[in-house]
C-alpha cells in the first residue's frame, strides 16, 4: 500500500484495461493457412511491426496495423490483401475490457480522478471506453498528441492538458516497452504494473506490481 495519494491515476487503455485482441484478429485471418508454429511466429512479428510503425511521426492507427500486417506477411511469406488490415482496424472499437476491470476501476474512480492516455484514433476509443465501467475525467488519444507513446511527447501532452507534472499521477500500465519505460525516463516516480503477462518483469523501473486492476485500490488504501 502506498502513502502516495495522486491527483490523477493515469492508464494505458488497450491491452491494460481492454482486452487488445490483435493476435486473435491475425489468427481469425491466417490461421487457416499457417502451422501453428508459424502463426506464432506471425503474432510476434506483428506486435514487433506495430511497435516500429509508431516510432516515427504520427500517422493515423489504421496505417499503423495495415503497414504491420503487411510487413508480417511479407516476413512469413503470405499474401497480404489491403481488406484485411482494414478488417483488424475496424475490430478495435468492438473490444471489451478484461473481467477484473470494471470493478476495481469503479472503486478508485470514487476518490482519485481516473484518465486514459492510448494509443488511439479519437473516433474509436469511445467505444472501448464506455465498455469499462466507469467514470472517466478525460481521455487522450495519441491522434491528439500527434504522438504514439512511447514517445515522450504523448505523455507531455496529458501533462500539458491536465496542467500537472510528472510527481503528481500515478501512471497503470500492463507494458514496460510502451508506457513504464518512458514514464521512467520522465521522472514519474508512482507507477503500477498490471502483470498480464505481456512482458517480463524489469524492476530497475521502479514500480508496484498487481496481478489485475481487482489489486489497484489496495496500491492507495482503499
Amino acid at each position: 500500500m502506498s502513502s502516495f495519494r495522486p491527483k490523477y491515476v493515469t492508464f494505458d487503455c488497450y491491452g491494460t484495461l481492454t482486452n487488445f485482441e490483435m493476435a486473435e484478429a491475425a489468427r481469425d485471418l491466417y490461421g487457416a493457412i499457417l502451422s501453428e508454429p508459424a502463426m506464432t511466429e506471425f503474432i510476434r512479428v506483428f506486435a514487433a511491426y506495430r511497435l516500429d510503425e509508431i516510432l516515427g511521426a504520427w500517422k493515423p492507427y489504421a496505417e499503423v496495423v495495415s503497414n504491420a500486417l503487411a510487413r508480417s506477411c511479407r516476413k512469413i511469406g503470405i499474401p497480404y490483401k489491403p481488406q484485411d488490415g482494414e478488417t483488424v482496424y475496424q475490430r478495435v472499437p468492438t473490444w471489451g475490457p478484461h473481467p477484473d476491470v470494471p470493478v476495481g476501476l469503479a472503486k478508485v474512480a470514487k476518490h482519485i480522478p481516473l484518465v486514459i492516455l492510448s494509443n488511439a484514433m479519437t473516433a474509436q476509443i469511445p467505444s472501448n471506453v464506455v465498455k469499462l465501467g466507469a467514470p472517466f475525467h478525460a481521455v487522450f488519444t495519441a491522434e491528439q498528441a500527434q504522438a504514439y507513446k512511447p514517445r515522450m511527447r504523448a505523455f507531455e501532452y496529458m501533462f500539458d492538458m491536465l496542467g500537472c507534472g510528472p510527481e503528481d499521477i500515478t501512471h497503470c500500465s500492463s507494458s514496460f516497452r510502451y508506457d513504464l519505460m518512458t514514464a521512467h525516463d520522465l521522472g514519474i516516480k508512482s507507477k503500477v504494473w498490471v502483470n498480464r503477462g505481456h512482458e517480463p518483469a524489469n524492476p530497475y523501473y521502479g514500480y508496484t506490481e498487481i496481478k489485475d486492476i481487482s489489486g489497484l485500490p489496495g496500491v492507495f488504501g482503499l
